[in-house]
C-alpha cells in the first residue's frame, strides 16, 4: 500500500470528522508516523479498541485503521532490516512487509492479552520470506519443493541445536515423518534457489582480469558461510548482551568449541554451559521476533 494514499485518505477523513472518530475518544494524531515505537504501543490500544466499536467502511472505522497502520510501520522497518543483504531493493521489501502488517491488524483482537508488537512481526516477516520464496528462485521450483526446503532448514536448526552436529539425512527424515529419498530431492531443490552463469566472467584488478570465468573457481560452500546472513541481523542485539554471554557465544558459534571445553574455560559443568546458551539463544530469538524492547 503506497505510504501517500494512506496519509491523504487519513487527512481527508480529519477534515471531515475534526479529531479522527469526532467524539474526542481518541487523540488528534496529525502525523502517526512520527509517534515513537514506545507511544505507539499504547496509542494502539486505544485505536484497536476504539476500531471494534465502529462500523466498517466508515469514515471513521478507516481513519482508526490507517492511523494504526502509520503508528506501526517501524514494526515493518525493524523485520525488514533482517533481510537488507538480500540484493533486493529494500522499499520493495518495506512495500511486502506492509502487506504483513495490514493483516495482522484486521486480524488483532484485543482479548488475546498479548502485545500487537508480538502478534504482528511473524505476519510481517512470514510476508518477506514468502516474497523471497516466490520470486528469487533463480529456477523454476514446484512449490512443493520450494515449502519442503523451509521446512528441511527448519528441521535442520532444531537437530543441530539438539545433537550439537550436523543432522543425518536419516535423522532429518525421521523427524519430518518423510523419507530419506524426499529429504533429498529437498535438498537438491536447494539448488534452485540462486545461480550464476558458469560463463561469467570475473573482474578484478590482477593480470588476468576478465580472463577467468565462474567454472574455474567452482568448489564447495563452507557450512560458516549459513551464518553470515543471522550475523548481521543479530549485531545489535548481540551488542546488548553481557560481556560473558557474547564470550559464550563467541566460543560456541564462532570457536565452535562444544559445551564441554566451554564449561572448562569458563570453571563450570557442561550442563551449566547448556542452560546459559539455551538462554541466550532465547533472548536472541525473541529480539529476532520483536517480543524484546525495539524502541
Amino acid at each position: 500500500m503506497d505510504t501517500a494514499v494512506i496519509q491523504s485518505q487519513a487527512e481527508v477523513v480529519e477534515e471531515t470528522t475534526g479529531t479522527g472518530t469526532g467524539d474526542g475518544s481518541l487523540p488528534d494524531v496529525a502525523d502517526p508516523r512520527s509517534v515513537a515505537p514506545r507511544d505507539a504501543r499504547e496509542l494502539s490500544r486505544r485505536f484497536f479498541r476504539r476500531l471494534t466499536e465502529l462500523e466498517e467502511g466508515t469514515p471513521e472505522h478507516q481513519y482508526v485503521r490507517n492511523t494504526l497502520i502509520e503508528m506501526n510501520m517501524s514494526l515493518v522497518r525493524f523485520a525488514a532490516g533482517r533481510f537488507r543483504d538480500r540484493g533486493n531493493d529494500m522499499e520493495d521489501i518495506v512495500q511486502t512487509g506492509m502487506i504483513g502488517l495490514i493483516k495482522a491488524i484486521d486480524r488483532f483482537e484485543l482479548s488475546r492479552e498479548v502485545e500487537f508488537t508480538s502478534f504482528a512481526v511473524p505476519y510481517i516477516v512470514g510476508e518477506i520470506k514468502r516474497f523471497f520464496r516466490d520470486t528469487t528462485w533463480a529456477v523454476h521450483v514446484p512449490r512443493r519443493l520450494q515449502e519442503l526446503r523451509v521446512d528441511l532448514a527448519k528441521a535442520r536448526e532444531e537437530l543441530a541445536g539438539r545433537l550439537d552436529r550436523e543432522p543425518t539425512v536419516a535423522e532429518l527424515a525421521t523427524l519430518m515423518n518423510i523419507s530419506e529419498d524426499e529429504v533429498i530431492e529437498g535438498q537438491i531443490a536447494s539448488n534452485g534457489y540462486n545461480s550464476s552463469s558458469l560463463d561469467a566472467a570475473l573482474t578484478g584488478d590482477g593480470p588476468e582480469s576478465g580472463e577467468a570465468v565462474l567454472a574455474d573457481f567452482i568448489g564447495m560452500e563452507e557450512d560458516g558461510l549459513r551464518l553470515v546472513e543471522d550475523c548481521h541481523a543479530l549485531a545489535p542485539l548481540m551488542a546488548e548482551l553481557s560481556e560473558r554471554d557474547r564470550r559464550i557465544i563467541h566460543m560456541r558459534f564462532v570457536e565452535e568449541a562444544t559445551q564441554a571445553e566451554i564449561g572448562e574455560r569458563l570453571g563450570c559443568s557442561q550442563m551449566h554451559v547448556s542452560r546459559l546458551i539455551r538462554r541466550i539463544i532465547t533472548r536472541l530469538r525473541k529480539g529476532m521476533l520483536g517480543e524484546l524492547d525495539c524502541a
